[in-house]
């Protein structure tokens, strides 16, 4: 008879039952840290959570009066002791403080109070954003009630929300407009080749619009109002919509309530500067772009992501600049919140940002 080699299994570490059990009953989320909005999506759940970016507290008390929707609800119509605010400015925090509160709660909101486990948490941040700031955001999310943070550039949650393949040698192109920035990437490899991110945003044209009735019509209106103004006749094209609505504001000159007629090529005027510039650098991003990749993105186009793209004629403007077909994908305002809920699939394959985090 043959005596049986006595053969060494292979040695594989043994996973615990507290990381069985971590996994099991703690919930992966992704979280779109925007400006203008969060939203928040939890693994096998979906987009639960998308609610403006606001929180409200008592100057007196230093109290949070309230955060999301009521919140919104209250700029600019808030007795002197309450401030309404976002504590998030052009994708960057703000108020550190504020921003720690407003993540705990939607984190709560989201998945409950009652886990037994942290949440790991997957939050996408502008593609320009420094160490610092990026250290601040992993921080708050941390104190917040995380267990594992990752950050996740926007440019890349957006391609993967838009269906693209990032992890092919093509090359793909992704404009990116939210609520505070602009980014323009190129994408290969499942990495970010060139990118460029401009301090402008939804909130900008808000902006654009408050600051050229005032100047123009000298009529003086809120932020709320200018949103709409965008919304219902705003263009970024000569040849787009011809539209007209009454805005109801207080008159620079008589500081008495005034209401007129606002049409639309009036809100492109407006808007003229700030689109200007994000073409700008679209175009200043495809000239530095390697040949063999520009070659992709001509086949394959442009693809456009975020509220502000929402604007009517700006995919037609791009296409016009660039010569290059240019498509708003399924779903903008959610396209970056659900790349980043795919991304969760690969959560124990990413690395933490910093080690220390």
């Amino acid at each position: 008879m043959k005596k049986k080699k006595n053969r060494k299994k292979a040695h594989t570490p043994k996973k615990s039952h507290s990381f069985f059990l971590a996994n099991w009953l703690g919930s992966d989320i992704a979280i779109d840290l925007g400006t203008a909005n969060i939203i928040v999506y939890v693994r096998k759940r979906g987009v639960v959570i998308n609610e403006p970016a606001v929180i409200a507290v008592d100057k007196d008390t230093h109290k949070v009066v309230a955060i999301g929707s009521e919140a919104h609800a209250m700029l600019g119509r808030t007795p002197r002791h309450i401030q309404a605010y976002h504590p998030l400015q052009n994708g960057v925090i703000a108020d550190y403080d504020a921003t720690e509160y407003m993540l705990r709660y939607f984190i709560h909101k989201a998945i409950g109070k009652a886990l037994l486990f942290k949440p790991r948490v997957i939050i996408c941040v502008p593609s320009s954003i420094t160490n610092v700031e990026r250290r601040a955001v992993m921080e708050a999310a941390m104190q917040a009630g995380a267990r594992k943070t990752v950050v996740m550039e926007e440019p890349l949650a957006a391609a993967i929300g838009a269906g693209l393949d990032v992890a092919s040698s093509n090359g793909s192109m992704v404009v990116d407009i939210g609520g505070g920035t602009t980014d323009v990437a190129i994408l290969s490899l499942s990495g970010i080749v060139i990118s460029e991110s401009l301090r402008i945003g939804g909130n900008t044209f808000d902006e654009d619009i408050i600051q050229y009735l005032e100047k123009i019509k000298h009529i003086t209106i809120g932020q709320h109002t200018a949103e709409e103004l965008k919304i219902l006749i705003g263009t970024a094209c000569k040849d787009g919509r011809s539209l007209t609505a009454d805005v109801r504001g207080r008159s620079t000159e008589t500081g008495l309530p005034v209401m007129m007629d606002i049409d639309s090529q009036e809100i492109r005027q407006a808007l003229d500067e700030s689109i200007q510039r994000i073409l700008r650098a679209i175009v200043s991003i495809l000239e530095k772009t390697p040949p063999e990749l520009a070659a992709d993105i001509a086949d394959h186009g442009i693809v456009l992501t975020g509220g502000g793209l929402l604007l009517d004629g700006f995919d037609r403007l791009i296409s016009q600049t660039t010569g290059m077909a240019a498509y708003l994908c399924d779903e903008p305002l959610l396209c970056v919140a659900n790349g980043a809920g795919k991304a969760l699939r690969e959560m124990d394959r990413l690395k933490d940002s910093f080690d220390d985090a």
